[in-house]
């Protein structure tokens, strides 16, 4: 069971990113997937997540209004577009996959975590 975390990368403040999470050993179909973030000297924090049973999203304030999640369960691949990136946007995002269909905001609820991919906004 693995997670690929992907899209990061450098970007000025006002852009966009969307980050994708491939899922590999086993399917997007079962398990809620959540993002988190870790900003430099901080703890890890829930950013989203998605619910497979009924799609159902949420969002942390910080993101809420300007982030969207969703899965595709074809390409077996979750994703995470941030707009309006802020500099306190920067960290590393990590995409996570909870052994269940419904997502939570708890980082214990996460059995399998990604890499992490880092976002810089910056100008």
């Amino acid at each position: 069971v693995q997670l690929q975390a992907s899209g990061g990368g450098l970007v000025q403040p006002g852009g966009s990113l969307r980050l994708s999470c491939v899922l590999s050993g086993f399917t997007l179909d079962y398990y809620a997937i959540g993002w988190f973030r870790q900003a430099p000297g901080k703890e890890r924090e829930w950013v989203s997540y998605i619910s497979s049973r009924d799609s159902r999203t949420r969002y942390a304030d910080p993101v809420k209004g300007r982030s969207t999640i969703a899965g595709d369960n074809a390409k077996n691949t979750a994703y995470l577009q941030i707009n309006t990136l802020k500099p306190e946007d920067t960290a590393v995002y990590y995409c996570a996959a909870a052994l269940r269909s419904y997502g939570s905001d708890n980082q214990r609820d996460y059995k399998y975590w990604g890499q992490g991919t880092l976002v810089t906004v910056s100008s």
